[in-house]
């Protein structure tokens, strides 16, 4: 959290360029979620949203969208930026229960669960578990494991099914890197989909 903190005042974000970068991918990733469901889409939230890159997209998709980050610097600039529709809110991905906000249908983390610890990865598989329902999607952007992963982060897939017990692998894809340096370039990136039980 130090890290991130000095990063957010110092106002060095590097990884929010993915979100421009890969947008056209991302939104086609956002499509096929829609694609799937009928409306109202119903209630995500945005795992370690920052300074909220991407929840007011999921809102102006139609989603109740929530972002939540345990910078208190970067959900006020959220809220600064504004988004019609999107809720922000200081919490912490390893303990969603203690932010008390209800439960959802998509799970959106882009770069968040990789820079956890072992430890964290399985609080904050457990948190997503119990506040999924039935049927509710998470769709990960991950490092691989690779010899800076001290620096960088990454999970193998193994982790990530690891930390998400009783939920279904839906695909895992490479993600886009066109145009991106270090460390997009030599991480390769995974897109993780996958299912929570169709039954509590």
């Amino acid at each position: 959290m130090r890290g991130y903190a000095l990063a957010y005042r110092l106002g060095l974000t590097p990884w929010e360029r993915y979100g421009s970068a890969a947008a056209a991918s991302i939104n086609a990733l956002l499509d096929r979620e829609e694609a799937e469901r009928s409306r109202p889409l119903g209630r995500a939230i945005d795992l370690g949203c920052g300074r909220g890159q991407y929840t007011p997209e999921l809102a102006k998709r139609g989603w109740e969208a929530v972002g939540i980050d345990n910078i208190p610097r970067a959900i006020d600039e959220a809220n600064r930026r504004g988004g019609s529709g999107a809720t922000f809110v200081v919490g912490d991905v390893t303990d969603l229960a203690s932010a008390d906000l209800g439960t959802f249908d998509f799970f959106f983390d882009v770069g968040c669960f990789q820079g956890l610890s072992s430890e964290q990865r399985l609080a904050q598989g457990r948190g997503v578990s119990a506040l999924a329902n039935p049927g509710a999607t998470l769709l990960m952007l991950a490092f691989q494991p690779t010899s800076v992963r001290s620096v960088a982060g990454g999970v193998s897939r193994a982790e990530v099914e690891a930390a998400f017990s009783g939920w279904e692998m839906l695909a895992v894809e490479p993600a886009d890197t066109t145009g991106l340096g270090w460390p997009m370039n030599k991480t390769a990136p995974q897109w993780y989909r996958l299912a929570a039980p169709s039954t509590p």
